[in-house]
């Protein structure tokens, strides 16, 4: 008996176990967007049984006990626990785990946990982009991270910007190396909506890049489909206008004709003016040539990927008309790009990524004597723009009105010219697994472009003696020009964790990089009917003047770069890190026995939060020690320096005749070499506050040896000063820039309220430390007309520093001039009311030789800030940044006497006392114009760059008609920039690292307001 109740309770016990074990269904999508996911893993901590949701997201485990947890697990999201209990059919919501993704970082050729990184690196991450909508991709790097500045010579539509990273070092090339998935590319061209992130390596960790990371090395990672994920849509399109942010303050009419009489009449002339009453404020040419310009932009993407295949398509059309000129100065984009991921097998896989972009602009004159903004400040506002006929006023040929200075409309009408560049760029990878531990990689990357020229100049009259002039024949220049390049890598990694506390990984390879360009160019006489729609030069009728070239080509000689790279990264316990690089390059830039180089480098980091005896209870919860040291390279001159190139020209008598043939040309050094730069930099990074606050502080100091400096004067009798010949370029400068770097990043939330804080700041101590040249020195840029150099590189100074006079004030009464040495050297009498110039070498009189360094065009201080707000469905972020303790030279006022000037000169100098600041003016000789610190001003700005106000339509009301995001928003770009500047825009630069800090009337960056619209489905 008793055996039969043990049997009937065991058997009882055993169905009430059976009938506990429970079934669990339903469906699995993103918190955010309400998308399925789909082959997101489901296990059963207890059975160990585990299914995947299929392509609807859907899922069904079975058999789960009571009590037992079920959870699930997807790449990019955090995991999600369920305690079963019963069997029910549910939703779950997987949050994205942002700081996940975040956390991986590319890093040379492989990827590395951002924990164990060593260098110097920042991270852009496709939320930045998205925030700022910048219309050209570079733009997302201005003010987000420390130590990279963005600049541009010019705000036209179109227009290329200068990235530098850790300062100026070089004569030459300054720019980043720029590889796109892996290539080397150029990335000015990119759809920023096309670009997941930028990672840029800005110490001896880009030593792996050898020959071209002495600059920094930038990595664009393009965006790419998800596997196991459904087919996703997003348009996304905004349209908006543009304007100029600033107008410069003109002498109107009357003020112009007034002190146009004084000026006379200090000079003991008539008066131009016998009255001036009703003259009225006259024309503001700025209002004339400034326009609201549109701009509108259109993107399309779908991608999604299966267990084994990904895929991402993406379309966009920009169009951007100027500020100045609209089409004339305008340009379009399009791109269309395809990426595709397989999975081949378990072990081999396979990516490919094609980009095509269709460019398109037209330019005007900008920038400098002659340029649109030049005359448009310059013309005097007593002149209107049409005569009595309806034509272009033409401004007057007479002396005083400079004989560059023309009609800015009329100028602006009279432009004619278009460029289109049609390029394909991409890369296919293979990547094979051999074993668990090794890893083989190919890649082939590429760039293809073909371009074509066109402009046309019109038979036109702006008067008299204007350079401008093209009385004579209408002609038509065209050109096509061809570039490619190639970028074929092949490497392995081996990674090996040994004896649990050591981990190896080493990475050996081979890059080859190779690039070719040729063009062909022409022009053509007598275009039919004077028009642009007939400018070809298939349809010119005339033939060129004697003796006159009409076609020329050329076919540069292929520049190739084979390299060799290894690199060791090594960790024990997770918290002691080394890092060792070594490159090897070879550049057919340079001689035989000067062609190859090593670079090499170390780094090191200590996880000190790890150690036992850190206080894990401390508010600081992450903390890493970091410092790196290595050299790296630039090979950045042009081809053939090396060897003698027939391509100047000689003349010779044959047989009692003249006969033209060709010579050498610029003048060879077989002994040039690679520039070579040393990077130090000391570093940590922590986390504070359960990871709320970030911080990042570095300490740099890098050295740039043997910089490759062109045109070092030589004796005559070598031939470097024969037509078409130059002087060797030689390896003989040095440049040092060291610095601090410091990032804060902070985010929290209070309930709903979500938010985040960023800050960064750079200081930068840039000097010369060498110019192995006979003076010392190299001279640039130019400064009024016919007058000498007013920047240098010059040993113990600034790159770029500004060489002129020292002022000293204002001569208030003729003791003063008497008293003071003589000026008369300088080309003028000083009377009261001049500008007074210091003697400074003391030798009792002012001339060439007083010139000094009075300014130099790098900041003290670059600084970024932006905020960013979440709110339920609202969303709103601004971006700033600043620079502090940079000048500027002013130099777009033209010092003819009859031409407008701004209005700060009705500060002048009337008469003792009135003035100690500007001088008096007048029609007669002076030395006020010449190049002093009167023309340099501090260019110290601060920019609100971008504010952008969002709200997307709650989600339960948009996923029944298949949406999974509808977004609207608004958004200013440039929207004000806080500075004492005179010009238009302090925060330009032409790009040139000698003379990039001088201000020709630099086309502003216009403030732009955007409507757009985000929709996914």
């Amino acid at each position: 008996m008793k055996s039969n109740i043990f049997v009937f309770t065991f058997l009882l016990f055993s169905f009430f176990g059976f009938a506990q074990n429970y079934e669990l269904s339903g469906k699995v999508v993103d918190s955010k967007t309400g998308e399925v996911l789909l082959g997101v893993n489901i296990i059963n901590s207890e059975t160990k049984n585990g299914v995947t949701t299929d392509f609807d997201g859907n899922f069904k485990i079975s058999n789960n006990p009571a009590g037992s947890t079920v959870t699930f697990r997807y790449l990019g999201y955090n995991d999600f626990k369920k305690v079963i209990t019963t069997s029910e059919v549910v939703t779950i919501s997987l949050i994205e785990n942002v700081e996940a993704l975040k956390d991986i970082v590319l890093i040379g050729y492989s990827t590395k946990d951002k924990k164990d990184v060593t260098g110097s690196i920042s991270v852009v991450s496709s939320k930045t982009i998205e925030d700022l909508r910048p219309i050209k991709a570079e733009q997302a790097l201005q003010g987000t991270v420390s130590g990279v500045y963005v600049s541009s010579g010019s705000g036209a539509p179109g227009a290329g910007l200068n990235i530098r990273i850790r300062g100026i070092a070089s004569n030459g090339d300054n720019g980043p190396l720029v590889l796109i998935d892996g290539y080397q590319g150029n990335m000015d061209l990119l759809n920023p909506s096309d670009i997941e992130s930028y990672t840029i390596l800005k110490d001896a960790q880009a030593a792996v890049y050898g020959a071209k990371g002495a600059n920094g090395v930038i990595l664009v990672t393009t965006k790419q489909g998800k596997k196991n994920t459904k087919t996703q849509f997003s348009f996304n399109t905004y349209t908006g206008f543009q304007e100029t942010t600033r107008k410069l303050d003109l002498l109107n009419a009357q003020e112009y004709a007034l002190l146009l009489n004084e000026s006379y009449a200090n000079a003991g002339l008539t008066l131009p003016y016998s009255s001036v009453a009703g003259i009225g404020k006259g024309t503001n040419w700025q209002d004339e040539v400034f326009e609201k310009a549109p701009i509108i932009n259109n993107d399309i993407a779908v991608s999604g990927g299966s267990e084994t295949i990904t895929y991402s398509f993406s379309a966009s059309k920009l169009k951007q008309d100027g500020i100045v000129g609209l089409e004339k100065s305008g340009f379009d984009r399009g791109t269309a790009r395809i990426s595709v991921g397989v999975d081949i097998n378990d072990k081999m896989k396979l990516k490919t990524n094609l980009i095509y972009t269709d460019f398109n602009r037209q330019g005007l004159n900008e920038g400098g004597l002659g340029s649109v903004l030049f005359n448009a400040i310059n013309t005097p506002s007593t002149l209107s723009p049409y005569d009595a006929n309806g034509n272009f006023t033409l401004v007057p040929d007479t002396p005083g009105f400079g004989n560059e200075v023309i009609n800015p409309l009329a100028q602006i009408n009279n432009t004619y010219n278009s460029y289109n560049l049609e390029k394909l760029n991409g890369s296919i990878s293979l990547d094979y697994q051999v074993y668990k531990d090794l890893k083989l990689t190919t890649r082939y990357g590429f760039e293809r472009g073909n371009s074509v020229g066109k402009s046309f100049s019109m038979l036109v009259n702006y008067g008299q003696g204007k350079v401008f002039n093209n009385v004579d024949r209408s002609t038509v220049s065209q050109n096509t020009q061809k570039f490619n390049n190639y970028t074929f890598d092949a490497f392995a990694e081996y990674e090996k964790r040994l004896f649990e506390d050591h981990k190896l990984k080493v990475s050996l390879g081979g890059t080859l990089y190779e690039e070719n360009a040729e063009g062909l160019f022409a022009t053509g006489y007598d275009v039919p009917y004077n028009s642009w729609n007939f400018a070809d030069i298939a349809l010119a009728t005339g033939a060129p003047p004697e003796g006159v070239l009409t076609v020329g080509s050329y076919k540069a000689t292929p520049y190739k770069r084979p390299s060799l790279f290894g690199n060791i990264d090594y960790d024990y316990k997770g918290k002691y890190l080394l890092s060792l690089i070594l490159r090897r390059d070879q550049s057919s830039r340079f001689g035989p026995d000067n062609s190859v180089a090593f670079f090499k480098s170390v780094l090191g980091g200590w996880i000190i939060s790890d150690e036992e005896f850190f206080n894990k209870e401390s508010k600081v919860n992450f903390l890493k020690l970091r410092g790196s040291y290595g050299t790296l390279g630039n090979d950045a001159i042009g081809n053939d320096r090396f060897r003698s190139v027939l391509s100047g020209e000689a003349t010779y008598v044959f047989d009692n005749t003249l006969v033209n043939g060709v010579a050498i040309g610029v003048l060879p050094n077989t002994a040039v070499k690679w520039e070579s730069d040393t990077k130090l930099d000391v570093g940590i990074d922590a986390k504070m506050f359960n990871s709320k606050l970030e911080i990042t502080a570095d300490y740099f100091n890098n050295t740039r040896n043997d910089l490759l400096i062109s045109g070092t004067p030589i004796s005559g009798i070598n031939g470097g000063n024969a037509p078409g010949s130059g002087t060797p370029t030689i390896n003989a400068g040095t440049v040092k820039n060291s610095g601090f770097e410091l990032e804060l990043n902070y985010k929290n939330n209070i309930k709903e309220f979500n938010y985040s804080l960023g800050f960064n700041i750079t200081t930068i101590n840039n000097k010369v430390t060498e110019v192995k040249n006979s003076t010392g020195f190299i001279e640039g840029g130019a400064f009024g007309v016919g007058q000498l150099a007013p920047t240098r590189m010059e040993v113990g100074q600034t790159m770029g520093v500004f060489y002129g006079y020292q002022t000293d004030g204002i001569f208030q009464n003729q003791a003063e001039v008497n008293a003071h040495p003589s000026q008369e050297a300088l080309g003028a009498v000083a009377v009261p009311g001049d500008i007074r110039f210091k003697d400074v070498n003391g030798d009792g009189k002012i001339d060439v030789d007083d010139r000094t360094y009075i300014g130099d065009p790098i900041a003290d201080y670059t600084l970024g800030f932006n905020l960013n707000l979440n709110y339920k469905n609202f969303d709103f972020v601004a971006y700033s940044y600043a620079s502090v303790g940079n000048e500027m030279i002013r130099n777009y006022e033209r010092t003819e006497n009859k031409l407008n000037k701004l209005n700060y000169v009705l500060g002048r100098w009337t008469g003792e006392g009135t003035s100690n600041e500007v001088p008096r003016v007048t029609a007669g000789p002076s030395a006020n114009n010449l190049f002093s610190d009167y023309f340099v001003e501090d260019a110290s700005f601060l920019r609100i760059q971008n504010i952008q106000i969002g709200y997307s339509l709650p989600l339960k009301y948009i996923k029944t008609i298949g949406l999974s995001k509808v977004r609207l928003y608004a958004s200013a770009n440039n929207v004000y920039t806080f500075t004492n500047y005179k010009g238009y825009d302090p925060a330009a630069n032409s790009g040139d690292p000698i003379s990039g800090g001088i201000d020709y009337g630099f086309y502003p960056t216009p403030r732009t307001y955007m409507l757009g619209l985000n929709v996914n489905f």
